[in-house]
């Protein structure tokens, strides 16, 4: 192999999907849809398509021995530039596929990672997946520089990859080392500015990729972010603000969608990114109802928010895409599954008004009703009051007023004893409505407290 043959973009690629079923896929009928998909995302034209079943992978090859024949057949036939593999391969069985099959081979993780790398925008999502990257190809170095130590043999001429294999060992361990060290900074600078947020509360979406939690997000705010039908549209964390009624301004974050065998160094290279997610007040985990691999789905995004160790959070299961249903019995089925969740089109608009109330009943139990009695002259407790809630009502007696209003539990520790004196009603009860805000209404940093 060249070294050119080891660039992990697969654009306009010819390819033929692999697939080890080492145990019952989530789609029988249908094994390798999800990574047609990515694969296509990738710019792949995907040609052909091989599987098998195993109870372990081939040390070697990871295919057994008759299907690697069978395999080479298929890339000859149909000419392929690329096969891609539908389970993560070993450096040695990649090496020892692309010697048999004479062409490329890619493994899910890093047709994964070439999509990020196509889709980062933002110099943190380049920094993390480049990072990512590296922490991938380190191991595979070895098989990079192998073409060096074939340009000729005998004395005087022996060694050469091995020698140019060393100085890019120091160097990639160099730049990961630099990577890392960045990416710590950033993500001490995210964990400011999200920590800016506390006098709101605050929302994540979270989910498979492309169950479609930026149309949600636009359709919640009236903003106008990318929403397109493709696997990981979204790579950067976007977050704007959403007024329910009775409750004040909340943030909403739209965050990177997570996928089945997402690869681990892409997780934690993308903690900065995810700490919105970390750090809310409650989070809708938003699922595709029209895709056959729901449950599954809805499995997979569980796994990486407990890796993720956010898993204890409150959260809201949202089964999004209801109109692309067509039998009835398929929603009913998935509602019995999932009897506290709610069923909405962010398309259409169906369900948003029971979301919007679901949501201020989740939200209301950080909320309390409380007087809080000043000062009359203190019109900065009073401002603040009103920023970070809902005022109900004030009363004024001589020299000082008392504020009946609905807050963030959160907040009341904000508030100075000294400076005013805080009596607690029932929990706040939940309104029925939201009030979206107009599409420019971006995020900036989070207000100050009164004290």
């Amino acid at each position: 192999m060249t070294e050119r043959s080891r660039i992990t973009s697969v654009h306009s690629e010819k390819a033929v999907l692999v697939g080890v079923l080492l145990t019952p896929p989530v789609d029988p009928e249908n094994p390798l849809a999800e990574m047609r998909g990515l694969a296509e995302s990738a710019g792949a034209v995907v040609t052909a398509e091989l599987t098998q079943r195993r109870e372990s992978p081939d040390q070697t090859t990871y295919l057994g021995k008759g299907k690697v024949v069978e395999l080479a057949a298929l890339v000859a036939h149909h000419d392929a530039d690329a096969v891609i593999f539908d389970n993560d391969l070993s450096p040695a069985q990649t090496r020892n596929l692309e010697n048999a099959l004479k062409t490329k081979v890619l493994d899910r993780s890093e047709v994964i990672l070439d999509i990020f790398a196509v889709r980062a925008r933002t110099y943190e999502a380049r920094l993390a997946v480049e990072l990512a990257q590296l922490e991938y190809s380190f191991p595979r170095l070895k098989q990079l520089w192998t073409h060096l130590s074939r340009l000729k043999m005998g004395i005087g001429m022996r060694g050469p990859g091995e020698k140019q294999l060393e100085v890019d060992r120091r160097l990639v361990e160099k730049r990961i080392h630099d990577l890392r060290q960045e990416l710590i900074t950033i993500h001490g600078r995210k964990e400011r500015q999200v920590a800016a947020r506390q006098d709101h509360m605050t929302v994540s979406l979270v989910g498979y990729t492309n169950a479609g939690k930026s149309t949600l997000l636009n359709t919640l705010t009236g903003s106008d972010e990318l929403a397109a039908n493709k696997l990981f549209a979204t790579l950067d964390t976007r977050t704007r603000r959403w007024r329910l009624d009775g409750w004040g301004p909340v943030l909403i974050s739209d965050t990177v969608g997570f996928i089945r065998d997402l690869p681990h160094r892409l997780i934690a290279s993308f903690r900065a990114t995810l700490e919105e997610t970390r750090a809310a007040d409650l989070l809708l985990h938003v699922a595709d109802a029209s895709s056959p691999q729901v449950d599954s789905q809805i499995t997979a995004v569980r796994d990486v928010l407990t890796e993720l160790e956010v898993d204890a959070k409150d959260t809201l299961l949202v089964l999004n895409k209801v109109d692309a249903i067509s039998d009835r019995s398929q929603l009913d089925s998935l509602l019995a599954r999932y009897p506290h969740a709610i069923a909405i089109s962010a398309r259409s608009g169906a369900g948003i008004p029971e979301l919007i109330r679901a949501t201020s009943d989740c939200m209301g139990r950080n909320f309390r009703d409380v007087d809080v009695r000043t000062t009359a002259g203190n019109g900065r407790l009073m401002a603040w009051l009103a920023a970070h809630g809902e005022v109900l009502s004030r009363h004024f007696d001589e020299n000082t007023v008392t504020v009946h209003c609905r807050i963030p539990t959160a907040m009341l520790g904000r508030i100075d004893p000294a400076e005013a004196e805080i009596h607690s009603h029932s929990p706040a009860t939940a309104p029925s409505v939201a009030v979206p805000l107009p599409a420019d209404d971006i995020l900036a940093d989070g207000g100050r407290s009164p004290s």
